[in-house]
């Protein structure tokens, strides 16, 4: 196996020219990108372990080895938060490649609990001295006769490795029928035959036994089903939720925009929420919203606020107006402000239409979350929420105490308002699940979840999709285990089915039940991506996106490969089709593309520089793609906390990627 090229790993001050330094600055002087390209993120929880050296530099070579002789490739890195597969130890010499240790999972799924994101160690596939393993089949995709399928194994349940070949001597069994060794074509044929029959029967019987999606384990129902959704057929020739609006420019080949340099504070400060129209970019600053020329970051305005927004809508209103929360005055004697105000922002005039708060008897109502639905903006905190009417800020419906301790903790907006709503004590808590009437909050549906479900969020309010981690299951407990399709109008479960937290990654916000990324909602479905997993390049690792029908619980036939050494996460939906995200190999830049959601046809839309000081910037700002936003053509990415802690690489409030003219 051969070395990638590469570039030698310069002397920090012999760093080629970014775009970035050479992209159009805001009117305040944003400065250029420092001549140091960006250290990886310190290892953190479940974060990746960095590879060595400089970002995309190749790995030393194992001691002993001579210049000139095969090498490592470059350590790819993987999509923060992933583990990445332990490595097999080489087998001795004379001796055949072994099948994997039992706990030794699907590709990119941990193989020993306990060790997430441990780096691969010396007799991974691609180091000297070991063969690479045959090409994985595709997700969803049954497996070749003779090829093990791919699964779950270890704690996750899977499937079978593959038995060694049959070495059975056939006495009388020669060409010519007379003692020789061989076996006649005939005869292997049946023989490989039974093998495959015996491994695809096998795997079967092991991931019905051991698959934790059976949604028997939360209700006692059996109103959907689980397991992995299916590969090979396209959905159809149109998407059923009709063709998007966003189209392939020209030139795909991305250029840095602009770029906005991160304020310099003394404490640790919230800057959640960012906005795309066709015109303006607006961005939560330090005590402020500012809205920035779509193309090329000019400073349009900026509305100064009592504190620093602390959240912020999703929702765009068809006038581009949004709502916010953020932080009041502080009080004498506090030394932080509580995020107690609610407002809205004019994106177009770049102006604060009203200010309001709710009362909690003598002081103010402490706020996390705000969101938009028809009329009424709806924002709520640990203690309850309440609405207030979008023209004017007045006050609609508020907390209201209750004997049964119950209170709206959280608001999910858009087509409908749904609000998540706790009773009881910790220890006899109880979540329910309202479509509400925007107007007066009063609940048109109710759906009970299960007793025993926490971080509960909300997917999508129409059609109406929750998830929550059901028991606390799982290695991570806040990971979603369960997600559960409801009629919106009665409050009926229409399907519920297990996900793997870890095979199918889903981050939600944990203080907004409305905020969760890597997911999209449509065409009757739910789109999720999958774990990573080795690809067939010799570098790298890939995933794909697949989808599970809400009427039934079940997989679908969908199944978009990312392609190889990317993996991809869905943005938003865009009609029928789907936006997604992809994580670049070390020499590429990320991508944005569109995927049609009948066809499966994917139409690339965007390509970020392969420069290296572009992607270090890039990966800082898509941990969790919580502040990516794609509009007309043109990537977003905004921070959303900021601090005085000191860093010894450039990181910005906000980066921008336009199409190369």
């Amino acid at each position: 196996m051969t070395q990638p090229p590469h570039e030698p790993p310069k002397d920090e001050g012999q760093r080629p020219p970014s775009p970035l330094d050479k992209s159009p600055q805001p009117p305040q002087g944003a400065p250029d990108l420092p001549p140091q390209a960006p250290l990886p993120p310190a290892p953190g929880f479940g974060a990746p372990q960095p590879p060595a050296g400089s970002f995309g530099a190749p790995t030393p070579p194992p001691p002993g080895q001579q210049p000139g002789q095969p090498g490592q490739p470059p350590a790819q890195q993987p999509a923060y938060g992933y583990p990445q597969t332990p490595g097999t130890p080489p087998p001795a010499p004379g001796q055949s490649p072994q099948a994997p240790p039992a706990g030794y999972g699907y590709p990119g799924y941990p193989g020993q609990p306990g060790q997430p994101g441990q780096p691969g160690q010396p007799g991974q596939p691609g180091h000297p001295g070991q063969q690479p393993p045959p090409p994985q089949p595709g997700y969803g995709f049954p497996a070749q006769p003779g090829q093990p399928a791919p699964g779950r194994l270890g704690q996750y349940g899977g499937y079978p490795a593959q038995p060694p070949a049959p070495q059975t001597v056939v006495q009388g069994s020669g060409v010519n029928g007379g003692s020789g060794g061989g076996l006649t074509t005939q005869l292997k044929i049946i023989i490989a035959a039974v093998v495959a029959v015996v491994l695809i029967v096998g795997a079967g019987v092991v991931y019905k036994a051991t698959s934790s999606d059976d949604p028997k384990d939360v209700a006692g129902t059996s109103s959907g089903g689980g397991g992995e959704a299916k590969g090979g057929e396209q959905a159809g020739p149109a998407a059923p939720d009709g063709a998007g609006k966003e189209q392939a420019p020209p030139v795909t080949n991305a250029k840095v925009g602009f770029q906005i340099p991160l304020p310099v504070v003394k404490e640790i400060t919230t800057v959640r929420g960012s906005w795309a129209t066709d015109t303006v970019y607006a961005k939560s600053a330090v005590d402020s919203v500012v809205g920035y020329d779509a193309l090329t970051g000019a400073e349009k305005w900026k509305v100064a606020l009592d504190g620093s927004p602390c959240g912020g809508s999703r929702q765009v209103t068809p006038d581009n107006k949004v709502a916010i929360v953020f932080n009041g005055k502080k009080a004498a004697g506090e030394k932080f402000a509580a995020c107690t105000e609610v407002g809205l922002v004019d994106l177009n005039a770049g102006k604060l239409l009203w200010q309001k708060s709710f009362a909690d008897g003598d002081r103010k109502q402490r706020l996390q979350m705000v969101t938009i639905s028809g009329n009424t903006v709806a924002a709520a905190g640990y203690s309850g929420g309440g609405g207030l009417a979008l023209a004017d800020g007045k006050e609609l419906w508020s907390p209201k105490p209750t004997a049964d301790q119950c209170a709206d903790v959280g608001y999910a907006g858009g087509t409908n308002l749904v609000a998540v709503r706790k009773c009881g004590g910790y220890d006899a808590e109880q979540i329910l699940i309202q479509n509400l009437n925007p107007a007066d909050g009063a609940p048109l549906s109710t759906f009970k979840m299960p007793a025993n479900s926490k971080y509960v969020s909300v997917l999508s309010t129409k059609p109406l999709l929750v998830g929550a981690n059901v028991g606390e299951s799982g290695e991570y407990k806040t990971k979603i285990s369960h997600l559960f399709s409801i009629d919106e109008k009665t409050g009926k479960q229409r399907a519920q089915f297990g996900v793997d937290g870890e095979r199918h990654p889903i981050d939600c916000d944990l203080n907004d039940v409305g905020n969760c990324t890597k997911v999209a909602v449509g065409n009757g479905r739910v789109y999720l991506s999958t774990a990573e997993r080795r690809g067939q390049a010799e570098t790298g690792r890939t995933n794909s996106i697949v989808s599970f029908d809400l009427a039934t619980g079940k997989p679908t036939s969908d199944n978009f490969p990312a392609g190889e050494r990317y993996t991809m996460f869905p943005l938003r939906m865009d009609g029928g089709n789907l936006i997604v995200y992809k994580f670049p190999p070390y020499d590429k830049g990320g991508r944005v593309a569109s995927i049609d959601g009948g066809s499966g046809k994917e139409t690339l839309l965007l390509e970020n520089p392969a420069d290296r000081a572009v992607r270090d910037a890039e990966q800082t700002m898509t941990l969790k793609l919580e502040e990516v936003r794609f509009h007309k053509g043109r990537l977003y990415m905004g921070t959303q906390m900021i601090s005085d802690t000191p860093s010894s690489y450039k990181k910005y409030l906000a980066l921008a990627f336009v199409p190369a003219q």
